[in-house]
C-alpha cells in the first residue's frame, strides 16, 4: 500500500494563509502536559503580534517558557480543502510603548475591517460594550510578538 503524503506549502503559500486568518492556536509546554488556547493575531508580513489579558493561565505558562507552537489552519467543512502551518518559536512581550501602540492600532484596524462582533473583545479583557479605541485608551492588554523561529511546517491537502 502507498501512502500518500502530505505536500508542503512553500513561503508564498504559507504567508497567504496567515494573512487570510486571525485566529491560531498557541501551543504551551505546560507543567504536566501541553497547554493549547486560542489567540486572535495580525501578521505584519515578518512577525506575528497577539494580544491577551493580563492574566490567566497563558501568563504563567509564558513566564515558564516562553517556547512555543503557533497553528494556524483554514479547512473546507467537508475536508475538501484543508491548509494549516505550525510555527515553532519564542513568544515574547512588547514592552516599547510606541510599538505597542502602532500593533495595537492594526489589531482595531483587523477587527473593523472583518467586522467582528464586539464580543471578541472580551477575549483581550474589554467590555464588547465600549468603544473598540479603547482598546488604545486603557492598558488591559498585553502585546506578544513571535520570534526566532526553529522550525515551520505547512501543509497542504493533496
Amino acid at each position: 500500500m502507498n501512502m500518500i503524503k502530505i505536500p508542503p506549502m512553500d513561503k508564498k503559500e504559507y504567508d497567504e494563509l496567515i494573512k487570510q486568518n486571525f485566529i491560531s492556536r498557541i501551543a504551551f509546554k505546560g507543567e504536566d502536559y501541553p497547554y493549547i488556547t486560542p489567540f486572535m493575531y495580525i501578521f505584519d508580513g515578518e512577525f506575528l503580534y497577539f494580544l491577551s489579558t493580563k492574566y490567566g493561565k497563558k501568563i504563567g505558562e509564558i513566564n515558564r517558557s516562553p517556547h512555543v507552537a503557533v497553528e494556524i489552519e483554514k479547512y473546507a467543512e467537508d475536508m475538501s480543502d484543508y491548509k494549516f502551518a505550525n510555527l515553532q518559536g519564542r513568544i515574547v512581550e512588547v514592552e516599547d510603548e510606541k510599538d505597542k501602540k502602532k500593533i495595537k492600532e492594526m489589531f482595531i484596524k483587523m477587527i473593523k475591517d472583518r467586522n467582528l462582533s464586539n464580543k471578541a473583545l472580551a477575549a483581550i479583557g474589554h467590555s464588547p460594550d465600549k468603544s473598540i479605541q479603547l482598546i488604545l485608551e486603557e492598558d488591559r492588554t498585553m502585546v506578544w510578538k513571535l520570534v526566532d523561529l526553529k522550525q515551520i511546517v505547512a501543509l497542504k491537502n493533496p
